[in-house]
């Protein structure tokens, strides 16, 4: 028997293989499909099932492709619908893989066709549960992803409430939790850096596997929630009715592309996104680019800013990272992507073609001009520092120094401190007479105030920089800052 988790860190997502006597299963696998052929070959397995734990909305899944390419089956849980071939399984129906046994256990509460599958030894006793967003290490998953009319969060929470006490909290506490996410994903509040752990363990730590009334666990998970990224039900609705071949994406967006090609789809409307180095983007760029880089939480990033899945894209990427910036993108659904810039950036300048730059300050510059510019929200926005909008806000109410957390900032701006950017937008605009103010401000711009305070606090000799009691004399010394 081989049980093997497969990590993405950038996406904060699990995947598994899980193989027996020749046949092997695959649960929640991402878009490329070609890690998982290569495992089968490597394994001498054939691919017998795809289980897919629900209708994931922070990732398209590869259950499509794969199953076109191996004749495996793909497999839901119960009142999960596709518009593709698939088997909608019925709660405890039993799969064999091999010697092994994957059971289906219907845990709705994340979503109505969320299942958990729980493996079974070759002598049927439990071994490990792969959870999906019903239960992650640390937390479970939010119930606000599939509100219907009918049906609100609270009934979801219910579900889960009763979903978890009911068919997982039942299992030994020497099985294993398998989450399909940990810490960075957004489909929980409060997820752990660890990627698996022991049922017992979680059921001494994990907050949701308490013993609390369903009404107090119910206030707990629908506290606090933030408003989920733009692509998720877009996401959840590709995963649910199919999406274009990952080869053809990958070969249309993996054209090189001459300068005078770039700027042709440019006039087209292509948009220019640049994933180099965040110093390299500011030395220099084509103009109107947008550069999100490539290390680190690079697809969730898209999600949250290309707000059309269809947007033609264009690339300036590290040569040899073109591929691999094309696979990332369809991770979350942009299937879009017409080629990269052949040479790079280098090739843009080099073609005598107009660029921009930015000029960069460190957080301590930052914060010696920030309570300056916060009190001019329009000279903060000229200067591209969307934080001013809620630095001035919070300036306006003498938020103490070391009193910067997020929640207190949006506290002093709005008397809640889990407001939503709409809410504080609206604070802003009656208290700085500063109109569509949500056009520029996200509740997370309050961070840029933390830092701002925090080195604010700090002594000159830990910063190294003097301090001004107002704008003219900082000016007298910084002349370079005029304008």
């Amino acid at each position: 028997m081989l049980v093997q988790q497969l990590y993405t860190q950038c996406l904060a997502q699990g995947a598994y293989f899980i193989v027996s006597d020749g046949e092997a299963a695959i649960i929640d696998p991402l878009r490329e499909t070609q890690p998982y052929l290569n495992l089968l070959t490597q394994n001498k397995a054939s691919l017998k099932y795809i289980f897919e734990t629900h209708f994931h909305a922070d990732f398209v899944s590869g259950h499509v492709d794969l199953a076109n390419k191996t004749n495996a089956q793909i497999v839901y849980g119960p009142q999960a619908q596709t518009t593709y071939k698939s088997h909608i399984a019925k709660d405890n129906e039993e799969f064999k893989i091999g010697k092994l046994t994957i059971k289906v256990l219907h845990t709705p509460g994340h979503t109505l066709e969320s299942t958990t599958y729980l493996l079974l030894d070759e002598n049927k006793k439990p071994h490990c549960i792969f959870t999906g967003d019903t239960l992650f290490i640390g937390d479970v998953g939010r119930p606000d992803l599939a509100i219907k009319s009918s049906l609100t969060q609270e009934d979801l929470a219910g579900m889960l409430y009763d979903s978890l006490r009911n068919k997982i909290m039942t299992l030994p506490d020497d099985v294993l939790v398998y989450p399909a996410h940990g810490a960075g994903s957004a489909c929980g509040k409060n997820m752990s850096k660890e990627t698996f752990d022991t049922l017992g363990n979680q059921k001494k730590t994990n907050y949701a596997l308490a013993n609390i009334f369903k009404q107090d666990f119910i206030k707990e998970l629908t506290t606090g929630i933030l408003p989920p990224p733009q692509y998720f039900a877009k996401n959840a609705a590709l995963n649910k009715e199919g999406y274009h071949s990952f080869d053809e994406v990958m070969q249309k967006g993996s054209k090189a592309l001459s300068v005078s090609e770039f700027e042709a789809d440019i006039k087209k409307g292509a948009l220019v996104l640049d994933v180099r180095k965040a110093a390299e983007f500011a030395k220099g760029h084509v103009p109107n680019a947008l550069f999100i880089g490539l290390d680190g939480q690079f697809a969730p990033w898209v999600g949250a800013l290309i707000t059309d899945l269809k947007q033609p894209i264009i690339l300036i990427a590290p040569q040899g990272k073109e591929e691999e910036t094309v696979m990332r993108l369809s991770r979350v659904g942009y299937d879009n992507c017409l080629g990269y810039l052949a040479g790079g950036f280098d090739a843009w300048k080099q073609a005598g073609k107009n660029t921009e730059d930015i000029t960069s300050i460190s957080a301590e510059e930052f914060a010696i001009e920030a309570p300056f510019f916060g009190k001019n929200v329009q000279s903060m926005l000229k200067l591209g520092r969307a934080q001013g909008v809620a630095m001035a806000a919070a300036l306006n109410f003498d938020v103490p120094i070391f009193e910067y957390s997020p929640k207190k900032i949006k506290l002093s701006i709005t008397g809640n401190g889990n407001a939503a950017k709409e809410q504080v937008a609206a604070m802003l605009q009656q208290i700085l007479k500063f109109t569509n103010t949500h056009k520029h401000l996200d509740a997370t711009d309050a961070l840029a105030v933390a830092v701002c305070h925090h080195f604010q606090g700090k002594s000159q000799n830990a910063t190294g920089k003097k301090t001004y009691k107002n704008w003219s004399a900082f000016l007298t010394d910084n002349p370079d800052r005029k304008g």
